[in-house]
């Protein structure tokens, strides 16, 4: 009984950090953010989204820290710096669509896919003159 209670503990948790990446990603849409805020705010989304991770996930103990430390982390300090009205805008907003579906943006998805892409091949042609010479 004690693991179906820490296992719904969890699954809300998890929910709640997803609700606030995407109150995060309304935030950075809003004109009354900080453009200081707005940047903070996307690269937390950004990252939180990211299939790569600053400590890769097969390093052991470690490669789940920014999973667990780091993410949630950026969220609460992004959530701390939107002003309090904007942030009610944008909670009510995100349950509002978390009730009726959420939007697909392929051009946003196909930048970032896009940009990971550039990041790589930069890095691995840095790489291949670094241990190629």
């Amino acid at each position: 009984m004690a693991e179906s209670s820490a296992l719904q503990k969890l699954k809300s948790k998890a929910r709640s950090i997803k609700q606030n990446v995407f109150v995060l990603y309304l935030a950075y849409k809003d004109p009354r953010v900080p453009w200081y805020v707005k940047l903070f705010a996307i690269c937390v989304v950004a990252y939180a989204f990211s299939p790569i991770d600053l400590i890769p996930d097969f390093i052991p103990v470690l490669g789940y820290l920014d999973d667990l430390i780091i993410v949630p982390l950026g969220i609460a300090l992004a959530l701390k710096m939107i002003p309090e009205p904007v942030l009610a805008d944008c909670r009510w907003k995100a349950e509002e669509l978390r009730k009726n579906g959420k939007p697909k943006n392929w051009i946003t998805g196909a930048i970032f896919i896009a940009i990971w892409i550039v990041a790589a091949v930069w890095l691995g042609l840095i790489c291949y003159r670094l241990f190629a010479e």
